[in-house]
Parts: C-alpha cells; structure tokens; sequence
C-alpha cells in the first residue's frame, strides 16, 4: 500500500521523499542545521563616553569587550564572513552557537579600539565601508566622528582577521520620498521631484540603484585591492530590486537590521541584532538570549479621514497634534489608515497614497507614517482593506450571493470584490504593490472585510472554481445541503481568502521585505468556531497566516450583558490555542456605536486592567480622536504606556 501511494503521488512529493531518503542515509538532516547570530555595532567610543552620547549606537570599549568575553564563556564560537560562506556552498559546516560581528559605517574607532581586541582573541569581523564618507565627499550623520583611512584598511585586510563590506558608496542618505518633503533612505525610495510634482519611475529607480551598488564594489576594489562580497544595507533598507543589483555587483552575501536568527540555507539577507543604548552584560544577555522577541505591543487605532482635512493648513495642524499625542503616549504601534472611506460604511472610496486605480484623496500616508515613525517613534501598519473597493468595475468582479432563489450581487454593507475573479485579484494586488512602492510601512492590518457568509460567494467562477480545485459541487442547494457539506465550502473559503492576504503582503515585501501582518477577526468565530460558517474567518487559521491576529474585543458592540465576563471567556478562548495569547492583539472600542458617546473612561480603564491581570500580551484600541482627547491621554500614559527599554 505504502510503495502503490508513493508511485501515484504528484512529482513534487516524489523527489521530496526522495530528498528525505537521502538526507537521512548522510547524516544530513534539515534539524542538524546550525542558527547563528549576526551582532552589529557602529563607533566604539572610550570607556563612560557612550554616557554622554547623543549617539545611541555608541557602545563603549569596556562593554563591547564584556559582551565577547560573555559569548566565549557562554560557548559561542566568532565566525567569519569566509566560514558562513564555505557552509552555504556545502563546504562545511559552522558551529553550533556561531557568531558574526558586524561593524557599520567604518569609524576610525574601529582600527584604534576594536582591532586590537580582534588581534588579542584573534576573532574575525566585518566592517561596512560608506565610499563618500571615507572619500571626504560628505561627512558622517555625527558631526566629529573620525573615519578610517585607506592605509588602515588595507592593514587591517592584510591581517585576514578582517572583511571589508560595502556600506554603499553614495547611498547612506536620505531622498525626498513625497510631497510634503520628508527625508527617507535612498536605497528604497522612489524620488519625488518637486519641479513635475511626479515620481521616479521603476525604470529610472532601477537604474540607479545598480549604477549605485556597482560603483561601491569598484571604489573599494580600487583602495583596497579586494572585491567586497557583502552588502551592508544602510539604515537596514533594502528590496527585490536593490537584491538584485548587489548579487550583479558580486555581493552574494547582504544584511539588514531585523532581529533574528540566520542559517547557511539563506544568506541572502542576514538578520542583525543592533546594539544601541550601550548595553552592559547584563542587557547584552537579554538580546540574544530573546532576541527582542518578547515585547509587548501597544496599538493605537488612527483614522486617516480624522487627519485629513481640506483646508490643507488645518490637515498639518491635525498631523502635529495627533504625532505629538502618540509620542506622549509612549506606545509602540499605531495602525494607520491608508484609504479613505467618507461615509464611514468600511469601503474604500479613494487612497492616500499615489496607485493604478482609485482616486488619490491626498498623498498623505507616507508622509503621516514617517513622521510618526521619526518623531513617536513608533512602527507603522498600513490598515487596507482585502476586498472591500468601490469603483466603476464589472458587477462580475464582485461577490454574489444566493438570494430569493438566484445568484445576485451581495447586499452586503461591504462591496466587495471576489477572491474567485482574476481579474478582480489582480487589481487589489496591484494597489498593495503600490503602497510598498511609495509607503515605508512596518507592516500591514488586513482590514475585517474579508468574510464571506454561507450564501457567498455564488458567482459562476466561484461554483466552477470550487468544483474544479475543491471538487464541491457548483450548485448552491447541493452546497448548503448539509452541516458537513456548509462547513467543508467554508473552510475552503477562509483558506483561499488567507492565502490571498499572503500573496497581498508579498507584494509589499517586494519593495519592504520586513513588513508583519495582522489581520482583523471578529469575536464570534473565536468564542463559537462553528460560526465560520458565516464568516469564513477562523482564528486557528489565522494564527498560521499573520504575525498577529487583532481579536475585536468590544463587548459593548457584542451587546455582552456582562462585559468583564465576556473578556475573560474571549481571552480563555485564544489561550487555549498554542501561541493564541503570543499572536493576538486584543481591540477595545473607545466608541459606542450604537449609542455614538464615548467609552466612559473609568470603564475602559477597567478594560485594559482585566486584560492585562487575564494575560493578555497585546492590547489596541479604535478609534484614537485626538481632538476630544479620547481616550483621555492622562489615563493612556498611566494604564497604557509601555517601559522604557534598553
């Protein structure tokens, strides 16, 4: 029975059995695979000078010395550029625990203080070049700081202790990314030329980055006399296409600045731990023993359509006010809205960021998300719908639902568009890929639109789609005939809708590779999982597809006689699944629609008190109003606030 099974299997299983056999017979297991860490530093200054720093990634000499004498007596081995490299060629392998120190912007410091430790425990490290930097073109982003000379270099390549890695040679700056101005990194933004009012085209952006990241390997090539194989992306920002134009310049190798673990299987882009705030041992310990990984989030919910106003003086009034009240929250998350909806019925009139297809209410977003991840210091989520756009489409790109005894379009507050129309797909595709082309966004919120009740979706592609992939029936009375038969079609549902939110993020990584998702779930499917059949959304799905799920936690929406009750079986309800309490953000409403009045406030501080004596890691809240002060920024600071960290 086994060997009939393995011989009608498709081909992909088939060579993956294949595979498994072999590995198994060499002794090369994917399990025997070693992680390694990449730790990064920038100047490392004398000992009590770092104190006094403006620089946060001033590390002292005394603590960067701690930190390696805490990796050798905790067992981690110092690897070099050369020995990552042999591994991922299948040359050998690197031991387990391994290590890569990493050094960015090639401070002088570097060659009168880090040298001489490498030299004492002959360790390898990396040091990341910036050619107008050490050319004298431009001078480093810290007035003072000295830099590396090219006699100093090619000494410390000589010494074969240490790799020279490009930091780029014009590109550790900033470029002006919209129209209100801002500043953000030029390796991933598209121009913005304030002559034409227009943006540089994929054409003329590729260009430049290749030019850019070739010119960067000559220059160091031309002083150093060696080729760099590694990439350092400045400011850790980096896309498909700037991959691409290091790996044509002969740099294989490239690295970020996201937390993580690295193996050989994948070095495209290493993940680096940044050490800033001078960390003792003590703080040293705690990043790379959690990686930073266990953080709690604190989310506030931002309506863009709050923000913008069309007296374009009193939109920057409204911006500063509400940047200015997320910075003395002294939170860590904001969901911001990227599409307008006027008439507040959770469909997508236009966009505040330039796309192929909807109106453009203000090109707004980008900048908004900047200056509140500048200046709050915040990550920034792009809140999107999946489906729910309004325009002038064909009624056959839309949800239908069996009503009065035929297929008709859905009645449905959401108009939305079918995951089960190519068409239709490849126009919401399109608009992701213009928000991670325009937009530095730290992740996305998939909007609650994406539900499909158990008479959707009907349309002829959608029957046909289910009958040819799913092998269900494609008539509605044989799909609803039965509890097994309603469940198996919902299930099929939310899964498709799920991988089509993967496919919608992937597209933003094109351009933002290190986005997270999240996505909206509505209570009910989490307290009662049998009601995915009116939803399709299930939390155990989702908890597979996104970095978070954002539980709507709003008894009063819910009409929960008892409020305090219903949270506590709402959080049991995640807990209960592995990692449900790890990935969920509990939303609390500071709105009641129904009535339209505001949350009192004692009650939403007795919220946010149960949810975190409950467990809860994550906690949010929708809407934030800034001009009545709701919730009141007084009670936020005191129940809401995260920890200062180092």
């Amino acid at each position: 029975m086994f060997q009939s099974n393995i011989v009608m299997a498709p081909q992909w299983f088939k060579n993956l059995f294949v595979l498994i056999f072999l590995m198994n017979i060499t002794g090369m297991a994917y399990a025997e695979e070693h992680h390694f860490l990449v730790l990064n530093y920038h100047d490392i200054v004398k000992a009590g000078s770092a104190k006094s720093s403006l620089n946060s990634m001033d590390v002292s000499v005394d603590h960067f010395e701690e930190h390696l004498v805490w990796l050798k007596k905790n067992g981690y081995k110092i690897v070099s550029v050369q020995n990552v490299l042999d591994a991922a060629a299948g040359k050998n392998s690197i031991p387990d625990k391994s290590v890569l120190l990493t050094f960015d912007d090639g401070y002088q410091s570097f060659y009168t203080r880090v040298f001489p430790i490498l030299k004492k425990y002959h360790y390898p490290a990396t040091v990341a070049l910036i050619g107008t930097w050490i050319d004298g073109i431009d001078t480093p982003d810290e007035a003072g700081k000295q830099l590396l000379t090219w006699d100093q270099v090619r000494e410390m390549v000589k010494s074969g202790l240490v790799e020279m890695a490009s930091h780029t040679y014009d590109l550790h700056k900033s470029a002006v990314a919209n129209p209100q101005g801002d500043s953000q990194a030029a390796t991933v933004t598209r121009l913005y030329d304030f002559t034409t009012g227009r943006y540089e085209t994929d054409e003329q952006y590729r260009e430049r980055i290749h030019l850019a990241l070739r010119k960067s390997a000559e220059f160091i090539f031309q002083h150093a006399g060696v080729w760099p194989r590694v990439m350092v992306w400045p400011y850790g920002e980096y896309n498909n296409i700037a991959l691409e134009a290091s790996r044509e310049a002969g740099m294989s190798m490239t690295m970020g600045l996201i937390d993580g673990f690295n193996t050989v299987a994948n070095i495209d882009v290493l993940r680096r731990l940044i050490m800033t705030d001078n960390p003792d041992v003590r703080q040293f310990t705690e990043i790379v023993s959690k990686l930073r990984t266990d953080r709690s989030l604190r989310i506030a919910h931002v309506d863009m359509d709050f923000l913008y106003d069309e007296d374009p003086k009193q939109t920057d009034r409204n911006i500063e006010a509400e940047i200015q009240r997320i910075a003395n929250m002294r939170i860590d998350t904001v969901f911001l809205q990227a599409y307008s909806d006027s008439d507040g019925d959770g469909n997508a009139d236009a966009l505040y960021f330039p796309n192929r297809h909807l109106p453009v209410k203000q090109d707004l977003f980008s900048h908004v998300a900047w200056q509140l991840k500048t200046r709050a210091g915040v990550n920034v989520y792009a809140w999107l719908p999946i489906f729910a756009y309004r325009n002038n489409l064909p009624d056959s790109w839309y949800v239908q639902e069996w009503r009065d005894g035929k297929a008709q379009k859905s009645s449905h507050i959401y108009t939305r568009l079918s995951v089960f129309q190519p068409e239709a797909r490849h126009y919401v595709t399109e608009i992701y890929e213009d928000l991670g082309r325009y937009c530095n966004v730290d992740g996305i919120l998939f909007h609650d639109d994406g539900i499909l009740s158990d008479h959707e979706d009907v349309s002829p592609v959608a029957l046909s789609f289910g009958r040819d992939v799913w092998g269900l029936p494609d008539q509605f009375e044989k799909l609803h005939a039965s509890p097994k038969m309603r469940l198996a079609w919902t299930r099929h549902k939310t899964e498709l809708i799920s991988q089509f939110t993967d496919e919608l993020a992937n597209r933003v990584r094109d351009n933002r590779p290190g986005i997270k998702t999240a996505r909206n779930l509505y209570a009910l499917p989490l307290l009662k999982p049998d009601s995915e059949e009116w939803y399709a959304q299930s939390f155990k799905s989702f908890l597979a597809h996104y970095n978070y799920v954002a539980i709507e936690a709003m008894p009063l929406m819910e009409d929960a006689k008892k409020p305090d009750q219903w949270l506590t079986e709402l959080v049991a309800a995640a807990a209960h699944y592995p990692e449900g309490l790890k990935k969920s953000v509990f939303e609390l409403q500071t709105v009641n629609w129904k009535t339209r009045e505001k949350i009192p406030s004692p009650f939403f501080i007795e919220q946010l008190e149960l949810l975190r004596k409950l467990g809860v890691h994550h906690i949010g809240y929708y809407p934030d109003d800034v001009y009545l002060d709701q919730p009141r920024l007084k009670d936020l600071q005191k129940y809401f606030s995260l920890p200062a960290l180092p």
